[in-house]
């Protein structure tokens, strides 16, 4: 097995940024099959086994994947987590040890790789994208986590060692709750993989929220921070949707294949697991057109918005069209001397009241009109509102 430490891995798309479009990695042409690439600024690997039938459980923190290979051909489950893909030692050790196909080790390595399933020689490969809400900021974590199937173990292998969602099952194991310790591999991988598309449903929850409030925003108070939001809500749903249609996928090939490391009352699990992958896929398609609309709506908003401004403008200049005309004919030059005609009202004793009354009048009369016509309703509407 080749391994090689990118210091500048332009050739090979790097694992995206938290809650942005995922790009998959693709291998530089012309690469030798089974190359390792990794990434420089990736986490040393940490390895946990958990090693359970259903009287007993052990956990031990271990150095070496060459501590978990007495384990690996008992009758007991062994599950063997690691986390971090920084330390090229253990993970060419990890694929002695488990015999892994140079392929299945570099489809683990080499992130992110599209969800899949993949059947060698006694294993079988799962590689599954997980998601998990962020606690300080909106948005959401995405990482790939890796199965490798065997006949009495689970290798599970992620790229970050400070956060999963698999501490409820941790814990089950532990303190023997539920059936989990009475099952073979196959159903901890259920298990695994069921809390990884359960994940989905909190993340959906707050976009369900987000995009409830900005329906309100667009409707009553559109800005330019709006059309940025709805912007970043449509490409966090299409990383989401990148996520679970091919796990959905792949979750289908486990339960249609019949592979024999998995046994048919695990599938029954499994079909459950499908249907929770389809209802994600359904919400986020919906919640993926609604942020869609919104974009309609935005400019319809905005729209909507530059007509009453503009309407305003035009009753003010229809108002003010008379007065300056009148104002206009007063500013003429007028000589009296000449001819009686020439604007004799200049000489009246109440000319400039006359003309403000007549002014008056007419900007009265004028706004009484546009009132019987309705133009100011939606001024008023708008008030209202606000």
């Amino acid at each position: 097995m080749v391994a090689k430490r990118l210091h500048n891995p332009k050739p090979v798309a790097q694992p995206e940024e938290e809650g942005t479009s995922i790009e998959y990695f693709y291998d530089v042409p012309g690469s030798m099959p089974g190359t390792l690439r990794i990434d420089a600024d990736a986490p040393p690997s940490e390895i946990v086994l958990i090693d359970y039938n259903e009287t007993n459980a052990v956990r031990l923190q271990i150095e070496s994947p060459r501590a978990c290979a007495e384990y690996l051909d008992t009758e007991s489950v062994s599950w063997v987590d690691v986390k971090g893909l920084g330390s090229e030692d253990i993970l060419n050790e990890l694929g002695e040890v488990f015999s892994l196909h140079p392929l299945v080790l570099e489809d683990v390595v080499n992130v992110p790789q599209r969800p899949k399933v993949e059947e060698y020689d006694n294993q079988l490969l799962l590689i599954a994208r997980m998601v998990m809400l962020r606690r300080s900021t909106t948005g959401f974590h995405t990482e790939q986590v890796s199965f490798v199937l065997g006949r009495h173990y689970l290798l599970t292998v992620q790229e970050e060692p400070e956060r999963d969602c698999f501490n409820a099952i941790r814990e089950r194991i532990r303190t023997s709750k539920g059936t989990i310790r009475k099952h073979k591999a196959d159903y901890l991988m259920y298990e695994l993989l069921d809390s990884i598309i359960d994940g989905f449903f909190p993340i959906l929850e707050r976009y369900g929220e987000e995009i409830e409030d900005l329906e309100n925003e667009v409707v009553e108070s559109p800005t330019h921070k709006t059309l940025e939001k709805i912007h970043k809500i449509k490409r966090e749903l299409l990383t989401l949707r990148r996520s679970i249609w091919p796990q959905r996928d792949a979750i289908n090939s486990l339960i249609r294949d019949g592979n024999d490391l998995i046994c048919d009352k695990v599938r029954v699990y499994l079909r459950d697991c499908y249907d929770h992958a389809v209802q994600v896929l359904d919400m986020v398609e919906t919640y993926r057109e609604l942020a869609s609309s919104l974009m309609d709506v935005y400019l319809s908003s905005v729209s909507n918005k530059m007509n009453e401004v503009m309407k305003f403008l035009t009753i003010v200049s229809t108002i003010f069209i008379p007065l300056t005309f009148i104002v206009g004919v007063y500013g003429m030059n007028f000589n009296t001397d000449k001819s009686p005609l020439n604007m004799p009202e200049l000489s009246w004793y109440w000319g400039y009241p006359l003309c403000w009354a007549m002014m008056i009048a007419i900007a009265v009369t004028l706004i009484f009109f546009f009132k019987r016509k309705g133009w100011f309703e939606n001024f008023s509407t708008a008030k209202n509102k606000k």
